[in-house]
């Protein structure tokens, strides 16, 4: 019998964190955060972190982890929740994936192999000259002669992943988009259950524009101001997430603060909809739409459940 492994995700400012709360007590889970953001110490407001009197002793992963000046990406997310749920299923106990980062939920539920980089090689060492000496357009080129569908994709200035994606074909003859394909269209090794909570677009995004208000009143502009002072600037991963980029373009006097504030409620509005048209291509979900529920969460929670016992997620063996 495969292991269960449940996923509560969907669009931000949806609702998901209260409802992981009462589907965690339901089935006795244990959640592991699918965030890109909420790992990071010191990153509270911006990040929408859960409170710890929010979690309602239900133990939490993968939240409140990481140095800001850490670097975090697929490969260790994938790697820690893995970790993560070795230990709850050890309890007895069932993994609950929550949060809205599409790709990092797709890592571990489909178990993605993302080849990953070996020893520093020659042929690195080579490529990362000819990037000095000719530029990162100039290897951008090479990589869209053996694999069109990677130079689509990535930044020509993102000249660490073209390097990856040309050492991959340089040892494995076949591009690395290919791989990547294969990867994501496997089946998952979990008994899954895969829910996605939605909500109509404009109501979505009205939450969102209140969110981004709620976060300027608790803090937000001091919260950034104190990671900037630690050091923090936007060559760190963790500075490049929504409300922080725009903040600190403000703080280096960039931007006015409105200004600062309008692109961060625009720019949460498109990566709204971008985690929407992500959802619809994975397979396996479970539209669970507000709506159709007159937004009572207990009804939702009530056939999220209902679901879980069809899939024989509690008949569990671990």
């Amino acid at each position: 019998m495969r292991r269960p492994l449940v996923v509560l995700t969907g669009p931000t400012a949806v609702g998901k964190t209260s409802l992981s709360i009462g589907l965690a007590k339901a089935l006795d889970a244990e959640i592991i955060s699918a965030d890109s953001m909420q790992v990071y110490k010191y990153m509270d407001i911006g990040s929408a972190k859960i409170r710890p009197w929010e979690m309602q002793g239900v133990p939490h992963h993968l939240v409140d982890v990481l140095d800001p000046r850490e670097e975090f990406h697929v490969v260790r997310f994938q790697q820690m929740a893995k970790e993560a749920m070795e230990q709850i299923y050890s309890r007895g106990k069932i993994p609950l994936l929550v949060g809205g980062t599409g790709f990092y939920i797709q890592a571990v539920t489909r178990d993605i192999d993302f080849s990953q980089e070996g020893e520093d090689s020659p042929f690195r060492r080579e490529l990362e000259a000819l990037a000095r000496e000719k530029g990162a357009e100039y290897l951008h080129s090479r990589l869209a002669q053996v694999d069109e569908e990677s130079a689509r994709k990535i930044h020509p200035n993102n000249v660490k992943r073209v390097i990856r994606a040309l050492e991959f074909y340089e040892e494995n003859h076949y591009p690395i988009s290919l791989h990547n394909q294969q990867e994501q269209e496997k089946e998952s090794p979990y008994n899954l259950a895969y829910f996605v909570l939605n909500a109509p677009r404009d109501l979505l995004y009205r939450r969102i524009d209140q969110r981004v208000d709620q976060m300027v009143e608790e803090g937000l502009l001091d919260e950034v101001r104190h990671l900037k002072d630690m050091g923090c600037d936007r060559s760190l991963v963790s500075m490049q997430g929504l409300g922080y980029k725009e903040i600190l373009a403000y703080l280096d006097q960039e931007i006015s603060f409105e200004e600062a504030i309008r692109i961060l409620k625009r720019d949460t509005r498109h990566f709204a909809k971008r985690q929407i048209t992500w959802f619809k291509r994975e397979k396996d979900v479970i539209w669970m739409d507000k709506e159709k529920y007159d937004y009572d969460e207990d009804r939702i929670l009530a056939d999220m459940l209902k679901i879980c016992e069809e899939k024989r997620i509690l008949e569990r063996t671990i």
